[in-house]
């Protein structure tokens, strides 16, 4: 979960994966919405690739990027809980009688 944190913690990071909600979108389409190097956005998508908070995908010459929004909302629910906010899951998501 601290990757995930990690991630979040920069706001041109935040900026990505509001653009990949929209859509799943190529290195090139996003580092165009920002003013900072192709290494510069390199180390970024680094970063979001090891929170798992984005899968990439090669597409001939061009990597394709899409939100995994599972991670984060997993990630988001725990840090909830660990705060003992209570927030109610889903039936589907709540753990079965005898599950851990």
């Amino acid at each position: 979960m601290s990757s995930v944190f990690k991630a979040l913690s920069d706001p041109t990071r935040r900026r990505v994966l509001q653009l990949l909600k929209a859509r799943s979108m190529s290195a090139g389409e996003l580092a165009d919405h920002f003013p900072v190097s192709k290494a510069t956005m390199s180390a970024h998508f680094a970063v979001l690739r090891e929170a798992d908070l984005v899968v990439a995908e090669k597409q001939g010459k061009s990597i394709i990027y899409a939100l995994r929004i599972s991670v984060l909302e997993d990630a988001l629910l725990g840090f909830a809980d660990g705060l003992g906010l209570g927030i109610a899951r889903s039936p589907e998501a709540r753990p079965q009688e005898g599950e851990t």
